[in-house]
């Protein structure tokens, strides 16, 4: 499990400013595909300054309101670095879903 995690921190680490990635898709770059459940209880434990707030729901949505003061301060993280966001309040996924390569 804490080899698994190291891989989520790593793959986190480098999410660019601007972008995001799914639990999902953390999951399968980890080379787990099926365990979108474990990259979420890693970003509960994630060590200060991981960009952790670039982490979303498979369909753009916002985290949990126990993760970073609630959905409205993970936002505004976000807005500060340019993420656009859908009318019903999901991130933009095909503007802004980084797939592991850089932009």
């Amino acid at each position: 499990m804490a080899d698994f995690n190291k891989k989520v921190y790593s793959i986190v680490s480098r999410i660019p400013r601007g972008w995001v990635c799914t639990y999902g898709h953390i999951a399968l770059l980890a080379g787990s595909p099926r365990a979108s459940r474990i990259v979420g209880a890693a970003m509960y434990r994630a060590p200060a300054g991981l960009p952790c707030h670039r982490v979303l729901y498979r369909d753009g949505g916002l985290c949990c309101d126990r993760a970073f003061g609630g959905k409205e301060a993970q936002r505004q993280l976000l807005e500060a670095e340019g993420v656009s966001f859908l009318p019903d309040g999901r991130v933009d996924l095909k503007k802004h879903l980084w797939l592991g390569e850089e932009p």
